[in-house]
């Protein structure tokens, strides 16, 4: 699958939505429950109305089910009828790359420039020794992931920025008879940005749906968010056997469990399906997409040898930059790994960031964060360094126990 973001006057965007879906991602086709609204918008994060607004949440299953992969989660922003946070690791402009001094990813001050093949290359070498030593098995593979996703509302001269903030729980069951759950938008909110935000949110009225622009294939289009809290959303993210997306294909904890050892016939691995799926058709370079891949595998419930030869895989690929010591959203602290290229946004042009923690072997978060604001976002007080969204993830364990849905959760 592709994985893909009313009032009166503009078109409902769920019927936009239903209509730009391929027969193939009709939800009553997949799993066993009828999905709602909320898997619409988590079909969209493939389709040509949300490729070029957020990066791809990794390892979601084709066909419409998206499970998380390396730092991801959906925020229950999408009940609010508007896709946001989706990691698509869009096409690259092939513009200079620019890293700017303020983001919450900055390398620490006064530390020297580093020098990826030294510095960063073993930091990340250094996190694959300690993935190697990760637990190996369970029955469940289980994640928790913070996430907040910016937009911008308002007219010109009065324009705010909004957030929206969401955990996310993903148990993904490997073996036989064991279902995989998600329940996302848990603690949802929508709200101004900051204080300032909030004082221009309310001098506009403070409308409970709030217009945002987003960027698409063919042009920008305005769609409605929502404001203030949701219940939680839960939907079954296996088909079958069937729990991850590896490149365009779904795979089973068999063919993870087959995944190439050695980082040198990883690397070749991920090449081949990049030429055979695609990672050609996004128009994104080969290097961003294994790089993607790989990132992938280490939030995935592969053998030890295997995540730690993705770390390598990261390590050794041309284009990719490492910023040195960074703190991600949450604070920890851990090594900024940059992917090749930029994406154009309605916010201005961005980058894709990863944050891995060296001395444990995990993937922290994921960003995308702003290099050159545009007009419309430096109104709304957002400048170069800021994250546009983030996914951070708090826990990647085995456990024996499926989670618990709460009771006012949306199926």
């Amino acid at each position: 699958m592709k994985n893909s973001h009313e009032r009166s006057g503009r078109p409902d965007v769920m019927q936009v939505l239903a209509g730009a879906r391929p027969d193939e991602l009709d939800p009553s086709r997949l799993a066993d429950s009828p999905r709602q609204r909320e898997d619409l918008a988590r079909i969209l994060d493939g389709a040509p109305a949300s490729r070029a607004t957020r990066s791809q949440v990794p390892g979601r299953l084709r066909g419409g089910i998206r499970p998380l992969g390396a730092a991801t989660a959906l925020a229950a922003v999408a009940a609010s009828v508007v896709v946001v946070s989706t990691f698509d690791h869009q096409e690259p402009s092939g513009r200079p790359d620019a890293h700017p001094q303020s983001s919450t990813a900055t390398a620490k001050s006064g530390s020297r420039a580093p020098d990826f093949h030294v510095d960063g290359r073993l930091e990340l070498l250094s996190a694959a020794k300690k993935a190697e030593t990760s637990a190996t098995g369970g029955t469940y593979w289980q994640t928790t992931t913070r996430s907040e996703n910016v937009e911008v509302s308002g007219e010109e001269g009065g324009l705010f920025a909004v957030r929206t903030t969401s955990t996310e729980q993903w148990s993904v069951g490997v073996r036989a008879g064991a279902q995989s759950l998600m329940v996302s938008g848990l603690d949802s909110v929508t709200e101004p940005r900051t204080k300032a935000d909030e004082a221009r949110w309310r001098a506009a009225g403070s409308p409970h749906t709030v217009k945002i622009k987003v960027k698409t294939m063919t042009g920008t289009n305005t769609l409605g968010l929502t404001m203030g809290t949701r219940p939680p959303m839960v939907m079954r993210t296996n088909v079958d056997d069937k729990i991850y997306a590896l490149g365009s294909r779904n795979v089973t904890y068999q063919d993870l469990g087959e995944l190439p050892s050695k980082s040198g016939e990883l690397r070749t691995y991920l090449e081949r399906l990049y030429a055979a799926d695609s990672g050609a058709e996004t128009g994104a370079g080969r290097t961003a997409w294994v790089l993607r891949q790989a990132a992938n595998l280490i939030t995935m419930p592969v053998k030890p040898a295997v995540r730690a030869a993705a770390y390598r895989v990261m390590a050794d690929l041309p284009g990719v930059k490492v910023l040195g010591q960074v703190s991600d959203p949450l604070g920890r602290e851990g090594v900024g790994v940059v992917f090749p290229g930029t994406a154009p946004t309605s916010l201005g042009i961005t980058e894709q960031r990863l944050v891995v923690d060296p001395s444990t072997g995990a993937m922290l978060s994921e960003q995308q964060v702003l290099v050159e604001p545009s007009a419309r976002a430096r109104e709304a007080g957002l400048d170069a360094g800021t994250t546009l969204n983030y996914q951070a993830t708090s826990r990647m364990s085995w456990g024996e126990h499926q989670i618990t849905v709460p009771k006012n959760a949306h199926h």
